[in-house]
């Protein structure tokens, strides 16, 4: 059966009330669509600006139908939605990306299994199932990491082993878990890929993204790294998005390894924050290209004009920063409508860009916006 194409002034729905849905129901605005959200709270970042809104959890079932029934192809802006109520949607309505591209990147354990199935280089890994488990993992060198299967974000839901003693000393884990190799790396790269309903298969630039308490804080675009390398990266995104089948945008997280080698470190069926800097870098962003993936329209070039540097906003301490950014020249200001900053909370992003190939140096980098308080 040929898949569907939606003009604008069809209706998309988005799954989920955070900041990726509010700047996807912009993007999906500017295009003539309109926008229907489903969210736990009636107000929300994309509530504020979508056309219309269903409030109600992402497993009820009366709640999904609601949204069904208001929607002509349904997206998402976050993973955590459960099996069932995807299956639900997928009575109704096309959902894209795919729930069983979803599926697979809500469990780390079938996320790397798969990831091993398309040929992609994953660090060296195991499943954790039960305490019989742990044993098992000293053959995979230390220091390594646990992470939880499932809802593991921003540095959430990870521990960090150093050596046997710590791994004797664990108790009370929450089972199952995958373990995985620490990565002597370089630099933390990623790719935002999208792919359409006709096969076309668009790449951003590899980016650069640096991270602080776990949390991304700083993404350099482009990546400063060897183009040979930049391409390798973006035909590993490529390799993923056509073998699981994707039709929107997909962000793919790499570890440059200290040998020079690139691993996949896991994937994100929908838009990133490592992507936001194309919004003001690149004629047309990654929720532009998301949107028209999930619709069918055509996907244009993911040129970059600009070279960016995208600050995170995270918390009380970034917000006081506010008033002195709006007042800085060259930055492009983000924010999220968020009625609470609360400590680790992204509250917004800033974007400086530079004539192409003009990203600046390290000691440049430092002084771009005003100081954290």
């Amino acid at each position: 059966m040929k898949a569907q194409i939606f003009a604008p002034g069809s209706t998309v729905g988005i799954i989920g009330g955070g900041q990726l849905g509010r700047m996807s129901a912009v993007a999906a605005s500017k295009l003539g669509f309109h926008v229907h959200v489903l969210s736990t709270e009636a107000s929300s970042p994309a509530t504020e600006v979508a056309a219309s809104v269903t409030v109600g959890a992402y497993d009820d079932p009366a709640a999904l139908e609601d949204f069904a029934s208001r929607c002509d192809v349904v997206t998402f802006e976050f993973e955590n939605i459960s099996a069932e109520g995807l299956g639900l949607l997928e009575r109704h309505r096309p959902v894209r990306p795919a729930g069983e591209i979803l599926r697979i990147s809500q469990d780390r354990i079938a996320e790397k299994t798969r990831l091993s199935e398309i040929g992609v280089r994953l660090a060296p890994w195991r499943a954790v199932n039960g305490p019989e488990d742990l044993v098992e993992l000293e053959m995979l060198g230390f220091p390594l990491i646990l992470k939880t299967t499932r809802f593991g974000y921003d540095g959430k839901g990870q521990f960090r082993i150093p050596d046997v003693e710590a791994l004797e000393a664990l108790t009370d884990l929450p089972y199952p878990l995958v373990a995985e190799k620490m990565i002597d790396f370089e630099r933390e790269l990623s790719v935002m890929v999208v792919r359409g309903l006709d096969g076309t298969v668009r790449c951003f630039d590899t980016v650069e993204n640096r991270h602080r308490n776990g949390i991304l804080d700083v993404t350099l675009a482009p990546a400063r790294i060897m183009p040979d390398l930049a391409r390798q990266a973006q035909d590993m995104a490529a390799s993923i998005a056509e073998a699981l089948g994707l039709v929107g945008i997909m962000g793919v997280e790499l570890f440059h390894a200290a040998d020079g080698s690139l691993m996949v470190n896991e994937i994100a069926p929908r838009p990133h924050n490592s992507g936001h800097w194309t919004m003001d870098a690149c004629l047309v962003d990654q929720f532009e290209m998301h949107v028209r993936a999930v619709t069918g329209l055509p996907l244009p070039s993911a040129r970059r004009h600009s070279d960016a540097v995208m600050h995170n906003l995270i918390g009380p301490k970034d917000m006081a920063r506010v008033p002195a950014i709006l007042a800085t020249d060259g930055a492009s200001i983000h924010l999220y409508g968020k009625v609470e900053a609360r400590p680790g909370r992204k509250m917004g992003h800033v974007n400086t860009i530079f004539p192409r190939g003009a990203l600046p140096g390290e000691l440049a980098l430092e002084g771009l916006l005003p100081p954290r308080c």
